[in-house]
């Protein structure tokens, strides 16, 4: 996707949450660990939700914050599922399911801290500050339901 506005940025993100909540869920038909399946089918669910609410952010954005062009986007790396492991969910067991999914969360909150820095415009940055605010707050949510998960 070529990233041009805030509200494009977006977009992608709500994607990228998207595409990961799909490919959770296909993987955990596939995954042998019951422990691993059932971590697949819950960040499924957290990822759909995910999905929900960064689009919530594009509904409710500021229309100018959202229509702002991305200039320094391009300089970020891509954001890579599966970058500590080549193999796909239905293969990797419950503590390389967390680490491909903690590290594809830390991507993101890594590229929101980076474009809060260079939001020139302060309803631009306010919108990525709130962002940058849901996604922390998610993962740490996420970290503590995954960790009642490994206790039982």
């Amino acid at each position: 996707m070529d990233i041009r506005t805030f509200r494009e940025l977006i977009e992608w993100t709500r994607d990228l949450h998207a595409n990961l909540a799909r490919c959770m869920s296909h993987c955990a038909t596939k995954n042998e660990e019951e422990r691993a399946k059932a971590l697949l089918d819950y960040l499924a669910t957290h990822e759909s939700e995910m999905e929900r609410i960064v689009t919530e952010f594009e509904q409710q954005g500021d229309l100018k914050a959202l229509e702002t062009r991305v200039y320094d986007y391009l300089s970020h790396n891509p954001i890579k599922t599966h970058r500590t492991y080549d193999e796909p969910y239905a293969k990797l067991d419950f503590a390389g399911i967390c680490r491909e999914v903690f590290d594809f969360h830390d991507q993101i909150i890594d590229l929101y801290k980076t474009m809060v820095g260079k939001a020139e415009i302060p309803e631009a940055r306010e919108l990525l500050e709130s962002l940058l605010t849901m996604e922390e707050n998610e993962s740490m949510r996420l970290a503590r339901q995954i960790g009642r998960m490994d206790d039982l």
